[in-house]
Protein backbone atom coordinates (compact mmCIF):
# COMPACT_ATOMS: atom_id res chain seq x y z
CA UNK A 1 0.00 0.00 0.00
CA UNK A 2 2.54 2.12 -1.22
CA UNK A 3 0.43 5.33 -2.13
CA UNK A 4 -2.43 6.94 -0.66
CA UNK A 5 -5.79 6.72 -2.24
CA UNK A 6 -7.78 10.00 -1.30
CA UNK A 7 -10.14 11.38 -3.86
CA UNK A 8 -11.48 14.99 -4.42
CA UNK A 9 -14.29 14.71 -5.87
CA UNK A 10 -16.61 17.64 -7.07
CA UNK A 11 -19.84 18.79 -5.43
CA UNK A 12 -21.68 17.30 -8.68
CA UNK A 13 -20.16 14.20 -8.43
CA UNK A 14 -20.81 10.56 -6.92
CA UNK A 15 -18.46 7.41 -6.41
CA UNK A 16 -19.04 3.96 -6.03
CA UNK A 17 -16.60 0.61 -5.83
CA UNK A 18 -16.74 -3.18 -5.52
CA UNK A 19 -13.71 -4.65 -4.12
CA UNK A 20 -12.46 -8.10 -4.64
CA UNK A 21 -15.00 -8.89 -7.37
CA UNK A 22 -14.30 -12.73 -8.43
CA UNK A 23 -13.47 -11.60 -12.03
CA UNK A 24 -10.29 -11.16 -13.72
CA UNK A 25 -9.64 -7.80 -14.34
CA UNK A 26 -8.86 -7.98 -18.23
CA UNK A 27 -12.54 -9.01 -18.48
CA UNK A 28 -13.94 -6.30 -16.29
CA UNK A 29 -12.12 -3.61 -18.36
CA UNK A 30 -13.22 -4.96 -21.51
CA UNK A 31 -17.06 -4.12 -19.91
CA UNK A 32 -16.27 -0.65 -18.48
CA UNK A 33 -14.60 0.52 -21.15
CA UNK A 34 -18.05 -0.02 -23.30
CA UNK A 35 -19.94 2.64 -20.82
CA UNK A 36 -17.14 5.20 -19.75
CA UNK A 37 -18.50 8.48 -20.72
CA UNK A 38 -22.18 7.65 -21.72
CA UNK A 39 -25.14 9.21 -19.89
CA UNK A 40 -26.26 6.86 -16.80
CA UNK A 41 -29.32 5.40 -18.41
CA UNK A 42 -27.35 4.30 -21.51
CA UNK A 43 -24.91 1.94 -19.53
CA UNK A 44 -27.53 0.51 -17.68
CA UNK A 45 -28.97 -0.26 -20.82
CA UNK A 46 -26.01 -1.54 -22.52
CA UNK A 47 -24.61 -3.66 -19.46
CA UNK A 48 -27.99 -5.19 -19.52
CA UNK A 49 -27.88 -6.73 -22.96
CA UNK A 50 -24.08 -7.34 -23.24
CA UNK A 51 -23.20 -11.09 -23.52
CA UNK A 52 -20.09 -10.36 -21.04
CA UNK A 53 -20.73 -12.28 -17.54
CA UNK A 54 -18.64 -9.42 -15.95
CA UNK A 55 -21.29 -6.68 -17.17
CA UNK A 56 -23.56 -7.37 -14.11
CA UNK A 57 -20.84 -6.31 -11.27
CA UNK A 58 -20.16 -3.49 -13.46
CA UNK A 59 -24.17 -2.68 -13.58
CA UNK A 60 -24.65 -3.05 -10.12
CA UNK A 61 -21.56 -1.21 -9.23
CA UNK A 62 -22.75 2.26 -11.76
CA UNK A 63 -26.68 1.33 -9.83
CA UNK A 64 -24.53 2.17 -6.49
CA UNK A 65 -22.69 5.12 -8.15
CA UNK A 66 -26.47 6.59 -9.29
CA UNK A 67 -28.46 6.37 -5.98
CA UNK A 68 -25.53 7.78 -4.18
CA UNK A 69 -25.95 10.37 -6.08
CA UNK A 70 -29.46 10.75 -5.81
CA UNK A 71 -29.42 10.30 -1.79
CA UNK A 72 -26.42 11.67 -0.90
CA UNK A 73 -25.41 14.70 -3.03
CA UNK A 74 -29.38 15.10 -4.76
CA UNK A 75 -28.64 15.38 -7.93
CA UNK A 76 -30.87 14.03 -11.13
CA UNK A 77 -30.48 11.08 -12.50
CA UNK A 78 -31.51 12.59 -16.05
CA UNK A 79 -27.93 14.32 -15.57
CA UNK A 80 -25.80 12.25 -14.76
CA UNK A 81 -22.95 10.69 -16.78
CA UNK A 82 -20.26 7.91 -16.41
CA UNK A 83 -16.95 10.31 -15.62
CA UNK A 84 -14.82 8.26 -14.47
CA UNK A 85 -14.79 3.65 -14.92
CA UNK A 86 -11.77 1.94 -13.91
CA UNK A 87 -10.37 -1.35 -13.27
CA UNK A 88 -7.90 -1.83 -10.24
CA UNK A 89 -6.05 -5.24 -9.55
CA UNK A 90 -7.11 -7.01 -6.29
CA UNK A 91 -5.35 -10.27 -4.90
CA UNK A 92 -4.90 -13.26 -6.73
CA UNK A 93 -5.69 -16.55 -4.77
CA UNK A 94 -3.13 -19.28 -5.64
CA UNK A 95 -4.47 -22.63 -6.26
CA UNK A 96 -2.75 -26.02 -7.56
CA UNK A 97 -3.91 -28.11 -10.18
CA UNK A 98 -3.12 -31.76 -10.12
CA UNK A 99 -1.62 -32.89 -13.76
CA UNK A 100 -0.03 -35.99 -15.01
CA UNK A 101 2.94 -37.60 -13.23
CA UNK A 102 2.78 -35.98 -9.88
CA UNK A 103 2.99 -32.54 -11.21
CA UNK A 104 1.26 -29.74 -10.15
CA UNK A 105 0.00 -26.63 -12.21
CA UNK A 106 -0.34 -23.54 -10.64
CA UNK A 107 -3.99 -21.67 -11.09
CA UNK A 108 -4.18 -18.01 -10.81
CA UNK A 109 -7.91 -16.82 -9.59
CA UNK A 110 -7.88 -13.08 -9.94
CA UNK A 111 -9.89 -10.30 -8.17
CA UNK A 112 -10.89 -6.53 -9.32
CA UNK A 113 -12.11 -3.60 -7.84
CA UNK A 114 -14.05 -1.88 -9.77
CA UNK A 115 -14.80 1.92 -9.58
CA UNK A 116 -17.46 3.99 -11.28
CA UNK A 117 -17.35 7.95 -10.65
CA UNK A 118 -20.73 9.67 -12.36
CA UNK A 119 -20.83 13.25 -12.51
CA UNK A 120 -24.32 15.44 -13.58
CA UNK A 121 -23.88 17.51 -16.58
CA UNK A 122 -23.78 21.10 -16.42
CA UNK A 123 -26.07 23.09 -17.93
CA UNK A 124 -25.19 23.93 -22.08
CA UNK A 125 -25.03 27.74 -21.36
CA UNK A 126 -22.60 27.19 -18.36
CA UNK A 127 -19.99 25.63 -20.04
CA UNK A 128 -20.11 27.37 -23.49
CA UNK A 129 -17.67 30.52 -23.25
CA UNK A 130 -17.85 32.72 -26.47
CA UNK A 131 -14.75 32.25 -28.22
CA UNK A 132 -12.85 35.45 -28.48
CA UNK A 133 -13.56 36.85 -31.68
CA UNK A 134 -10.72 37.70 -34.69
CA UNK A 135 -9.68 40.64 -35.98
CA UNK A 136 -10.67 41.12 -39.51
CA UNK A 137 -7.44 42.40 -40.94
CA UNK A 138 -5.09 39.92 -38.58
CA UNK A 139 -3.30 37.02 -40.14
Amino acid sequence: MAENKTRHLPANAALAQARFVRTAPMKCRRVVDMVRGLDVQEALDILRFAPQSASEPVAKVLASAVANAEHNKSLDRRDLFVSQAYVDEGPTLKRFRPRAQGRAFRIRKRTSHITIVVEAAAPAGATAKAAPKKKAGAR
